[in-house]
Parts: C-alpha cells; structure tokens; sequence
C-alpha cells in the first residue's frame, strides 16, 4: 500500500477528542486512509448529539491487509463499551474499554504496514493511576526496554521537550541526571535529521531561576553544565544554560530549534503561550511515530461543539506527508 494508514485511538470516552475528530475530519482531506479505534455506540452518540453525519466502514481488526479504506466515511474497528445514562463523567470504569483500544493499536503497529499513531487524550488521575506518569511513559513500558524515550512538544518555528515529565515539582531536582540529558539531545538530534534532514539547534534551560542560586553545588553546577560540556564534545549543536524566564524572548528562541527544560511547565507553559495548541506531542525513541494533540480531555466542554480541532489537524498533516 502506497498511503499507509494512521491509526487512531479515541481515548477517553468522556472527552472531546471525538468532537475534534469529526471536525478534523469534515474540514481537511487526507491523502492517507485513517483507521480509527473507538465505540461505534458512542460514535453514534456523538454524531447525534453535535449534528455530524459520516457512514462507518467497519474494519476487521484481524485482516491481513485493509483494502477497504475509504476516508469519505470513518473507518472504524470498534471495541465494545458498556454505558448508560447515569455513566457520564470520566471514572475508572473506563478503563478496559482504553486498555483494549490500546492493545489493538500496538498489535497492529507491530505489523509495521501504519504510518503512526494518534491517540485522544487520556485521564492520568483514571487510567495511569500512580503506575506511570503519562502515555508517554505507558506506552514506551510496552514497547522498549531501554527507557530511552522522549517528549517532543512540536511547531515548525520552536519545539521544546522536557526532561521529567508528569512528575510533582518536589520530584524534579532528584530525578535530574547528565544521561538524561545526553539522551534527550540524542534521541531529538536524531528525529530531526531523520525527518528534516537537519541537525537541528538546541537550547538548554536550567532548574533554578536565572541559573543561579545562593547554595552550594546547585543542580547546574553540578549536573547541566558538566552534560552540556559532555555533549558538545560529541558534536551535538547545544547551548545554556539559559535561564528559562529569557531564553522564550522571540529575539532569543528565534536562534534555536528546540528548547529542552528540566520539567514539564517550564517549558510548555510559554509554549502553549506562543503557539496556543498550533502544537503536536511527538513521542521520541518509540519503534514508531506516536503523536497526540496537545490538550487534555476537558469534559467540561463535552457535548458543547466548541473545542478547536487545530491540534488534531496539525498531527493528521504531520503523518499525511
């Protein structure tokens, strides 16, 4: 097959992935046939209940091959989910319907016939508990088992990629290691020549603010510099640390590629403030191309056809090519 087809996973039930999807879908043409894994009862629900109107082509999870893609109509492998009017919030309950979305997802990416995989957003309170700080991390439990993966928050002007992901701020200094970093300038370094045939530039913050602090033996004296100096003697294009409150001026970050935090909000928090969700999350170190949009579930806005899709648009135009 030519066009090899994206496959994507709803997700949450109770989110608004499945309203952002039919709009991606009635306001883009894709060139690629995309499979998507989900409830065709609660894909019926929510057709009814935001006015779309798309036929389902049933899909055959077990068939060798899938001749009978047709993007005019939603190509669907539907995995059973029990509700009733009562089960309307994000809960637990959920849980094996995901697991199952997932497990038929990573089967078929396996078979190494798929361009990627998109998945919706999930409930880390719900479905991760306290076994794994993200998707992120579930996902790469299930298929690597060098713990060499990364988080990539992607825009063609500036991406950036934390070192510790979902992990509580009193967390972050103790989990703060030069291999981690070398890894992540590693594993980023290599997507972007892969991709984009380009070494790409990069930006390192430090931990405290303004890279200073009035105690001994910080974390940049004793860890980010030493991996900067490190790295830059293996040829990577990397500098810092930069104190993160600066580096996102536009006359600063418009020298680099990619800007790498230490932690999660430091660096998505001015990114999300830039870019808004014109933004995809790219999984790094993976056996494949895994993307989610940059948003969570927020069932609050379920039901109300207001959420943008531009998100979703942007992941579906990063595999399409």
């Amino acid at each position: 097959m030519i066009n090899k087809p994206i496959i994507i996973v709803a997700g949450e039930p109770y989110s608004v992935f499945l309203e952002i999807f039919f709009k991606a879908k009635k306001n883009f043409n894709y060139k690629k046939p995309i499979i998507l894994i989900a409830s065709k009862r609660l894909l019926l629900k929510q057709m009814k209940k935001l006015n779309f109107n798309f036929k389902i082509n049933l899909i055959d999870k077990n068939q060798s091959n899938f001749k009978s893609l047709n993007n005019k109509k939603i190509n669907l492998i539907d995995v059973e989910f029990k509700f009733n009017k009562t089960f309307d919030k994000i809960s637990n309950r959920s849980n094996i319907y995901i697991s199952k979305c997932f497990e038929i997802a990573l089967k078929l990416m396996k078979k190494k016939k798929f361009s990627g995989l998109i998945n919706g957003p999930i409930s880390k309170k719900h479905f991760l508990n306290e076994k794994f700080l993200g998707i992120t991390e579930y996902l790469a439990s299930k298929t690597i088992n060098d713990n060499k993966f990364a988080m990539l928050i992607f825009n063609k002007r500036l991406s950036v990629s934390p070192i510790t992901t979902h992990l509580a701020l009193k967390n972050v200094s103790k989990n703060i290691a030069r291999q981690d970093i070398y890894n992540h300038v590693k594993l980023i370094t290599e997507f972007y020549k892969s991709k984009f045939r380009k070494v790409p530039s990069i930006a390192i913050t430090g931990l405290n603010p303004h890279c200073e602090s009035n105690f001994q033996n910080s974390e940049e004296i004793s860890t980010i510099i030493p991996a900067i100096k490190e790295i830059k003697k293996k040829h990577f294009k990397v500098n810092g640390p930069f104190a993160a409150d600066t580096i996102f001026m536009k006359e600063n970050f418009k020298n680099y590629d990619v800007i790498l935090g230490m932690y999660h909000d430091q660096v998505l928090a001015p990114m999300k403030t830039l870019f808004g969700f014109d933004a995809i999350n790219i999984t790094l170190g993976l056996p494949f191309i895994r993307i989610t949009p940059d948003h969570g579930p927020n069932s609050s806005m379920l039901g109300k056809n207001l959420s943008s899709s531009k998100s979703l648009v942007q992941a579906l135009k990063f595999l399409d090519k």
